[in-house]
């Protein structure tokens, strides 16, 4: 059975996308390609979504900061399913030859969250939790129709 291509999309692809990406992989890599972009990509991951995901054993301190456009052709493959992470990526995605669907999930952006460090750290778990939940509810185990 071929993997399906999924690609989480945020602005900046240091945050929310980069911890999907890692989530998905983690959870059902047999099933899924796991990839994150950005339309505006920030050029690193950020620590506190690599903490956050520490916590979980899921290592993303490798996964690289990367442009949407690097997935279009002629350069790139179209996933076939594209998620976007937050509302402006949403509207500023390109269109992608082929028949690629989209989801819309909308995340709060940990990396704007205040407060001390620890407070901060609460505001990435929690999203984190989120997006676990989400991809696990809606993607990996969907509930049957009946």
């Amino acid at each position: 059975m071929e993997r399906q291509r999924v690609l989480f999309l945020c602005t900046g692809n240091s945050c929310r996308s980069q911890m999907a990406e890692g989530l998905l992989r983690e959870l059902a890599s047999d099933r899924f390609e796991s990839l994150s972009a950005g339309a505006k990509p920030a050029g690193y991951v950020h620590p506190m979504a690599v903490e956050a995901m520490n916590e979980f054993g899921v290592d993303i301190s490798t996964q690289t900061s990367k442009h949407i456009n690097e997935f279009l052709p002629p350069e790139g493959m179209p996933p076939d399913l594209i998620i976007s992470v937050c509302s402006s990526a949403e509207k500023e995605c390109p269109l992608f030859p082929g028949d690629v669907e989209r989801w819309h999930w909308p995340f709060d952006d940990p990396a704007y969250a205040t407060g001390s460090d620890e407070e901060k750290m609460q505001e990435f778990r929690r999203v984190r939790d989120e997006i676990r939940l989400r991809l696990t509810d809606e993607l990996i185990s969907p509930r049957s129709v009946t």
